[in-house]
């Protein structure tokens, strides 16, 4: 009888664990969300805006407090902005940065007023995810002359309610490459 009640006590436990590894996680996707303010929703409606709000919200006058809060609104919670660089030796490498890695960099380091201009994009897109192909220009007062150009490429993902942006990857002109014409048409 003890040998009965045994098997039987076992054989609930294996029945009950199964019915929890087969049903106890019927979603295990990770939230995208870094941050969700209602504040910006219009920032994160569609890719246009999205795209057109992180230049906003970068570009300013020397000393010009930017709005971190909006600029973090736009990214989800992994999100990477990788920009390329060229070492004295002339060996080109990238780096990663987080939201708040680029907010310390460009708060410690821009001195300067710092104003990007898209001038031209290309999107693709499919399904949750797009990409967009954003030419640029960079200025250090909002009419100066134009320091630098080049592309960011930036990757986009849609959840059924809003954008965030999951990558920022660009190259600068001032790298040693000229824009290709169709970039800039």
């Amino acid at each position: 009888m003890r040998q009965l009640l045994i098997k039987a006590a076992l054989f609930t436990i294996i029945y009950l664990f199964s019915i929890h590894i087969l049903f106890g996680q019927v979603n295990t996707t990770q939230a995208v969300l870094a941050s969700n303010n209602v504040t910006y929703s219009k920032d994160v409606s569609s890719e246009s805006s999205i795209i057109t709000a992180l230049y906003e919200v970068i570009s300013g006058e020397s000393g010009e407090v930017r709005d971190w809060a909006r600029f973090k609104n736009l990214f989800g919670k992994d999100a990477l902005l990788i920009p390329t660089n060229k070492a004295a030796s002339g060996v080109f490498s990238y780096r990663t940065m987080t939201p708040d890695d680029y907010i310390t960099m460009f708060s410690t380091r821009i001195k300067t007023g710092f104003f990007e201009k898209e001038l031209k994009h290309e999107l693709v897109s499919f399904g949750t995810i797009a990409h967009v192909f954003s030419t640029y220009e960079t200025r250090e007062s909002k009419n100066g002359p134009i320091t630098n150009r080049g592309i960011n490429s930036i990757q986009l993902f849609y959840d059924q309610n809003r954008y965030y942006i999951v990558n920022v990857f660009w190259c600068a002109e001032s790298m040693g490459f000229a824009l290709p014409a169709a970039s800039l048409q």
